[in-house]
């Protein structure tokens, strides 16, 4: 007979999400629908913490919150730690030094690792061009990777509900188009890049057809979670030998 130790309230949970404080829509695909995913995830809320807030005064008072918010994760048992905005990546090493599990709030970490398997710079979207500073990017320890950045700051949709909070009902259709346009606006000017990464959160239910039209790997907070639930928590495998 097996005996567990017990002590934690909700068991069998995978990955937590420090989530940021938002009501637009987030369809399959964003971090912040559990139903993108194929494991267990449990959110910390940051209420008052928003992607406005974080992308133009990300304070040290903001970075002690997070650093609480992990460790109570931590506390509830998940594996590893996410983020639902890819701008977290300026704390990334304060919040991975705090807890003891894996911490990969932002989904820039792949920059290298997709560079590295291509040898071709990376396009970088990201929701805001003019707020993703050098800092952000040794965060993730993409600082001396060649990157070119396509920021989605004149975007009129994606701006006026997620940059500025103006209001809450998005036209997902309209997002797509403009994440399209900015793409292909990139790759024009840019023919040389090779895979994508999706620092936006808010970005990857529109991967797919990101791929489609531009016919390159594309990683995402999806992607990078994917690969932390499988090495966080090995299964076997199934099938045979003969």
């Amino acid at each position: 007979m097996t005996i567990h130790p017990g002590g934690q309230n909700i068991c069998g949970v995978s990955i937590g999400v420090l989530a940021l404080e938002s009501y637009f829509p987030k369809p399959p695909g964003h971090i912040k629908n559990p139903s993108s995913l194929g494991f267990t995830t449990l959110y910390e809320m940051l209420d008052g913490i928003t992607v406005p807030k974080l992308l133009a005064n990300p304070t040290g008072e903001m970075k002690d919150r997070l650093i609480g918010a992990a460790k109570r994760l931590e506390d509830k048992g998940v594996r590893a730690i996410t983020g639902s905005c890819g701008f977290l990546a300026i704390f990334q090493r304060e919040i991975a030094a705090a807890v003891n599990v894996p911490v990969f709030v932002s989904s820039l970490i792949q920059v290298p690792l997709a560079h590295q398997m291509t040898g071709r710079p990376v396009g970088v979207i990201t929701a805001s061009a003019a707020s993703l500073t050098r800092a952000h990017l040794q965060g993730a320890g993409a600082e001396h990777t060649p990157i070119v950045v396509q920021g989605l700051d004149e975007a009129e949709e994606f701006t006026t509900v997620i940059l500025r909070n103006e209001r809450t009902a998005m036209d997902l259709a309209k997002v797509e188009a403009e994440l399209l346009a900015a793409a292909r606006g990139m790759i024009t000017r840019n023919p040389e890049i090779g895979p994508i990464v999706l620092e936006c959160t808010d970005l990857p239910p529109y991967a797919h057809a990101l791929q489609a039209e531009l016919k390159r790997p594309v990683f995402d907070i999806i992607t990078l979670s994917e690969m932390v639930h499988r090495a966080a928590l090995r299964a076997p495998f199934p099938g045979f030998i003969t």
